[in-house]
């Protein structure tokens, strides 16, 4: 299993809803313009829009820091307005833990599918 799947919690600081949603088209476009590597993204707001969650497949490693490097300040713009809670699920290369460790994901690994 190459495949990395992704979910990032964000909870929406007070106020920022609106901002929040804009930030999410713009990340969308430019996944849809320039990312090569992601097979799943997909945005899902809790019933009071509060929290988001992105559900996320990568074909592996190499996509997932292109895909941030794609996204490049609209992610701190992102951060800025909500708290972060990144879920890693896989065997991510050494050099994305590196990349991402400021981020603090938790990083799942496999045990099994179907």
């Amino acid at each position: 299993m190459n495949n990395l799947q992704l979910t990032a919690r964000f909870v929406i600081h007070d106020g920022k809803l609106e901002k929040f949603k804009e930030l999410a088209k713009a990340c969308m476009n430019s996944t849809k313009e320039k990312d090569t590597g992601t097979l799943q993204y997909d945005w899902y707001f809790n019933s009071d829009e509060t929290e988001c969650r992105v559900r996320e497949t990568y074909v592996n490693s190499d996509a997932i820091l292109a895909h941030i490097g794609n996204l490049g300040p609209l992610l701190g713009e992102l951060l800025a307005i909500s708290d972060f809670y990144p879920e890693l699920y896989g065997a991510p290369s050494e050099a994305l833990v590196n990349a991402t460790a400021a981020l603090k994901p938790q990083v799942y690994t496999h045990f099994q599918s179907m």
